[in-house]
């Protein structure tokens, strides 16, 4: 396998199955860009990297292409499925008409504990941001933001969120990593608790605005 090729996946543990914890890191390569679109992925050669048996990852590939995010291509492997501009518009719309009202009617200054729980999740983000650890960045950026959505109470709103961000594409992540500039958007997950803990709904919708738009301009960058 040419170097250029080659992906950088963690090794896998026995917390969750096999499958579970390909199919999870498999998610964090699709949304860092780090799987691309077009290119045919074959499960022994990404289970060889993974130092797994390729049938778990064939497992989880399946599991993924249930959800849309790659296709099966016969005696070959999977392909990661495309999404055009569109696409990335119709998401961030979505999403900006979903999270940013969510989270700003949960700003309230008497939950305050309850945000400041997430609070070493942010800081993971920033971290991974510092460090350039893509896939450490996506995985911690997706259980913030599903954690605090969750707080809302609405579980279907989470699912739907939670699906949404499984089909984002940041493709401009490792150039922004390159250039210092992903620690700016890292921070903003920090600012969004504090605002929620001074319960500055005003303050909570701006920054989740902004931040979704951000995103959008990480997915742009391809």
């Amino acid at each position: 396998m040419a170097a250029e090729d080659r992906l950088d996946l963690p090794m896998v543990g026995e917390r969750q199955s096999l499958r579970e914890q390909v199919a999870h890191a498999l998610r964090a390569a699709l949304i860092a860009g780090e799987m691309r679109p077009g290119v045919v992925y074959s499960a022994p050669v990404l289970a060889a990297q993974f130092g797994v048996s390729a049938t778990p990852v064939r497992e989880a590939m399946l599991d993924l292409a249930k959800e849309g995010l790659v296709e099966a291509v016969r005696n070959k492997g999977f392909r990661v499925t495309e999404l055009s501009d569109r696409d990335l518009d119709e998401l961030t719309e979505i999403r900006q008409l979903i999270e940013v009202p969510t989270v700003a009617r949960m700003a309230d200054s008497s939950r305050a504990e309850e945000f400041e729980r997430l609070r070493p999740v942010a800081e993971e983000i920033v971290a991974a941001a510092e460090r350039g650890d893509l896939l450490a960045y996506v995985d911690a950026d997706l259980r913030f933001h599903v954690e605090l959505l969750a707080l809302s109470g609405n579980a279907h709103l989470v699912t739907v969120v939670r699906d949404l961000r499984n089909r984002a594409r940041l493709y401009g992540l490792s150039q922004l990593a390159a250039r210092g500039a992903l620690g700016e958007s890292s921070r903003e997950h920090l600012a969004l608790l504090d605002a929620l803990k001074r319960g500055d709904a005003a303050a909570v919708q701006r920054i989740m605005g902004e931040h979704i738009g951000h995103v959008r301009g990480i997915w742009a960058e391809h």
